[in-house]
């Protein structure tokens, strides 16, 4: 009887649509690498971006505000390869020194654009989107007594509308005490969403956005700057108020 085939072991690098996936992750890698290397000679600064509660439709936007300039968003390991790992393979004068902030969920902007007018720019772009589990609750939210809302209380109810009812199964499973009353979401006590500093659910992010309630701040924070000018880095660092402050980075100065 001949043996079932169904347990057979497929070893990855045999298989010819991971060995595809693979030479296509060297073609992207090496293309980003190549992009990189041409863009450095072609513009006075290249500055280095973290992303806070990263949304794909808002990056978009920021590279079309961007537009004369160039932004890369890939892998750490080839961006810091492309900008030189030591003097020796940098791309141009200082540019190694950008990849120690090449870390986490970072990027690459290059622009002719002047540090004030980029920090400025970011300073002020910071639009709210629906959070995700696991987001730490900026503020308290909770639903009030009675008749439920779209809005759940954020807007005056004169300026609301009261909730679908189709939506109060929904509610009940994920916890809220609510019961129809003559075609209305009736809610029996106020109800806690969440509260401040809370590390949010699934279920808590889907009543938040069941009632258009948007706590994740998307920001982009630049992290340090190279000048193609002098080949130095500048380090950036921002406090709890938002306001912005420069520092020379202690490394191009030791560097020189």
């Amino acid at each position: 009887m001949p043996s079932s085939k169904r347990a057979k072991v497929v070893h990855l690098s045999k298989n010819p649509s991971s060995a595809a996936l693979k030479k296509t992750c060297k073609v992207q890698a090496r293309k980003l690498y190549d992009n990189i290397r041409e863009a450095v000679p072609g513009y006075a600064y290249a500055y280095v971006f973290a992303v806070d509660n990263m949304r794909n439709t808002h990056l978009k936007e920021v590279r079309s505000e961007l537009a004369d300039s160039r932004l890369f968003f890939g892998k750490t390991k080839v961006m810091a390869k492309a900008l030189g790992n030591s003097p020796a393979t940098e791309a141009q004068s200082g540019t190694s020194l950008l990849t120690p902030y090449l870390t986490g969920e970072v990027g690459l902007i290059f622009s002719l654009r002047k540090p004030a007018a980029v920090l400025a720019h970011f300073d002020a772009f910071r639009p709210l989107d629906y959070a995700r589990a696991g987001t730490v609750a900026p503020r308290s939210f909770i639903l009030p007594v009675g008749t439920l809302h779209s809005r759940g209380g954020e807007i005056d109810q004169d300026q609301d509308v009261p909730l679908a009812h189709s939506v109060e199964p929904t509610l009940r499973k994920l916890g809220v005490p609510t019961r129809l009353v003559k075609g209305k979401v009736e809610l029996e006590q106020d109800f806690v969403v969440c509260s401040k500093g809370d590390v949010l659910g699934s279920g808590q992010t889907t009543l938040l956005k069941t009632f258009g309630v948007t706590m994740a701040e998307f920001r982009v924070a630049i992290r340090a700057y190279w000048q193609s000018e002098t080949g130095e880095v500048t380090v950036v660092g921002g406090g709890d108020d938002g306001a912005l402050d420069l520092e020379e980075s202690e490394a191009s100065a030791d560097r020189r």
